[in-house]
């Protein structure tokens, strides 16, 4: 059980680097043409093509799930759910508290709330894919706190 729990928190930490690894070297990088449409300030649809990615992790996840499942992988749900716990973290940080898709968490206004406002404000004031800033999530820099 040991062993799954750091397995499980291994896996949720290394997320926030895949995170800002793809962001910053993928989507702002060759798949750009997906990933563009969340820089715009107008949508024409509540669905952005920046979508295609959390369907792309959650198919990771699943495999993981399916290996640990087929006796494959033994840590493989301890992996599966820590990719699942990160991509809702990532969805209910980015998508519902930041970009408010959904109506909830608008009055959080403490010190960390602040600065991950603050930390993507900044990536979003570039509409380009070029000279861009603070591509991960949950963890902010520490600059972003002192404002």
């Amino acid at each position: 059980m040991g062993l799954q729990i750091l397995v499980f928190l291994m896996t949720f930490s290394f997320m926030e680097f895949m995170a800002w690894f793809s962001h910053k070297y993928i989507m702002h990088g060759f798949l750009w043409k997906l990933h563009a449409d969340h820089h715009k300030k107008d949508h024409n649809s509540w669905f952005e093509k920046n979508d295609a990615f959390f369907i792309f992790y959650a198919i990771i996840s699943i495999v993981f799930f399916l290996l640990w499942r087929h006796g494959i992988l033994e840590i493989g749900l301890s992996i599966g759910i820590g990719i699942f716990a990160y991509g809702m973290a990532y969805f209910i940080v980015h998508d519902i508290f930041i970009h408010q898709r959904f109506k909830l968490f608008r009055n959080a206004n403490n010190a960390y709330a602040r600065a991950v406002r603050r930390a993507h404000k900044m990536h979003h004031k570039h509409l380009g894919k070029d000279h861009g800033e603070c591509f991960g999530m949950l963890m902010v820099p520490f600059k972003y706190f002192k404002k």
